[in-house]
């Protein structure tokens, strides 16, 4: 019986119209019967007719809700107070408040629609992952034998000279396969445990909602209510093979290696994936700008506001300029948290998760803590820091002057020195004036010089690889960022625009929005495929997309 009421035993039941016992049910007139009124009260006209079954079919009707109390009669309304179907004559509900059964019905019809709506939009989610889970584990073979042949060409290329650093990438390969091979079907044996559960789920909200049963209705909301659903999963991309030229010297950091399998957590809802070096992706012709931060910096005497920023793990931003604060908004443009300094807030990176930042009033590095305090790293003496940068190895960069020297000197993070970049091999200086400072995935560091207006570049050695003065040999060259695959971003103050390189430092194209930049200094990346550039003299951060979307 659909309402879990005991069936009251027909003996004890009698006809609606006399009291002889009943034997039949008119389903149209709700009325109990026996043998001998049936005949008279099938002449009693009806506007909608007159069904009669039998007494014992009443309550096998899954469109029937029959009272606790009074469980010969059929419910017809709802108690608010006490939260039960009532029929007729339950007179002890009469001071509270009753509502229409309907009402009760629509009511729970519509939160039950709604957490399906709410499951059917979790199932597709998870089916888009799902998807390009499935299309990364069926080119796994094919995309790890193409960074094989990738490795073994360069290896022909030196021949015997690196026939053992190619044998032992071809075993990282073969060992990094196994785990992405590994993750990936894990992950793709969970989702689809999630969308059997949730269809399952929504099979049984389709069932219960079509047969309007308000008791299975009312056991069923809390269920589906409970049913959790994912906000984040991990995403999981294949390596690449690093091409890096050959020095016989310097054989091992010059061959090329493999960067590792990453992980990035991400908002189920984002579908942004990290896409992989053979994606094919295409850059915007005319790129658009999807947000807009006031960053609200007060200006200088030369009307300069924001200096400098640097993107979190959670896809928020930190800002300095010029004042002694540090600005933390989302990427919609909403303010988060404000943080005091001691300086200007015009170099920054974050570090092992925390924003850092060099203070060139007391030649220090210091970090902003969990807490939100400011901690003084290090000191770094008789030079001023200026371009400060977290490394792959785990090191900070950081971009040193004294007098007229300049350097980059990479530190620990307790601010042990482990190297110094300070002169080219005819030992002459490399730098003229500091200006900001970054490192590509293949080691290079990347610099802007202020006084020569160009990038400079050298590996991770510290041996000069580059430089590069723009397209015309006319740059005004201020900050620099670096993206996923290799390429090199660098803002043009004067120019209104962004050189966009590869990695050897060759044009690539310009990045001009819709609607045009002013003053570019601060750029950052923004997740793939997406930058946030800042216009130093409006204050004003834009988002900007400048590759095409592709899910593969």
């Amino acid at each position: 019986m659909a309402s879990g009421v005991a069936t009251p035993a027909q003996e004890d039941i009698e006809c609606g119209l006399c009291r002889n016992p009943v034997s039949s049910f008119c389903r149209k007139c709700k009325v109990n019967l026996c043998d001998s009124c049936i005949p008279n009260h099938l002449r009693v006209k009806s506007k909608t007719g007159h069904v009669i079954v039998n007494f014992t079919t009443k309550y096998e009707d899954d469109d029937l809700c029959f009272c606790e109390s009074h469980p010969q009669y059929e419910c017809s309304s709802y108690c608010k107070t006490c939260e039960v179907p009532i029929c007729l004559h339950c007179t002890s509900h009469k001071s509270h408040q009753i509502s229409e059964l309907s009402d009760k019905i629509e009511e729970l019809l519509k939160g039950i629609a709604r957490e399906s709506d709410r499951l059917q939009s979790f199932r597709h989610q998870l089916e888009i992952v799902l998807n390009h889970t499935t299309k990364q584990f069926s080119s796994l073979s094919p995309f790890y034998q193409k960074r094989k042949d990738e490795v073994t060409a360069k290896g022909q290329e030196s021949y015997r000279q690196i026939e053992k650093n190619v044998k032992n990438l071809h075993q990282e390969l073969d060992d990094l396969k196994k785990e992405n091979k590994a993750v990936l079907l894990k992950q793709k044996g969970e989702i689809e445990e999630m969308i059997g559960t949730a269809v399952e789920m929504i099979r049984k909200a389709t069932n219960i909602q079509a047969s309007k049963n308000l008791k299975e209705m009312e056991k069923f909301k809390p269920v589906i209510e409970q049913r959790e659903t994912l906000k984040k999963i991990t995403q999981y991309t294949f390596p690449t093979f690093y091409e890096c030229k050959i020095d016989e010297h310097y054989l091992q950091t010059h061959f090329g290696y493999i960067e590792k399998m990453k992980e990035r957590k991400m908002s189920l809802s984002e579908n942004r994936f990290i896409p992989d070096p053979d994606s094919g992706r295409k850059v915007l012709e005319m790129p658009s700008v999807s947000s807009v931060i006031d960053t609200g910096f007060p200006a200088d005497k030369n009307n300069n506001r924001l200096y400098s920023m640097t993107v979190t793990d959670d896809q928020k931003v930190w800002m300095g300029g010029n004042s002694f604060e540090m600005k933390l908004f989302d990427l919609q443009g909403h303010l988060h948290r404000t943080i005091p300094i001691t300086d200007k807030g015009m170099y920054i990176c974050m570090y092992n998760k925390q924003l850092v930042f060099s203070d060139m009033k007391n030649k220090a590095v210091k970090k902003i803590s969990d807490d939100d305090t400011v901690v003084t790293m290090f000191i770094t003496g008789d030079w001023t820091p200026y371009g400060i940068t977290g490394s792959a190895s785990g090191d900070l960069l950081v971009y040193l002057k004294k007098d007229d020297q300049c350097k980059v000197v990479r530190y620990s993070s307790t601010g042990t020195v482990l190297q110094e970049i300070q002169y080219d091999s005819q030992c002459q200086p490399l730098y003229q004036v500091p200006f900001y400072i970054a490192e590509n995935v293949n080691g290079d560091i990347i610099v802007t010089d202020f006084k020569k207006k160009i990038v400079i570049v050298v590996d991770r050695l510290g041996i000069f690889r580059y430089t590069y003065s723009g397209k015309d040999n006319v740059l005004d060259a201020y900050s620099v960022a670096t993206d996923s695959v290799g390429h090199v971003y660098v803002t043009d103050f004067k120019g209104d625009k962004i050189h966009m390189l590869d990695r050897d430092g060759r044009f690539q194209r310009y990045i001009i929005p819709e609607g045009g930049i002013k003053n570019p200094r601060a750029v950052c990346m923004a997740g793939d495929g997406e930058m946030i550039v800042g216009e130093c003299r409006t204050g004003l951060a834009k988002r900007i997309k400048f590759l095409e979307e592709q899910l593969y």
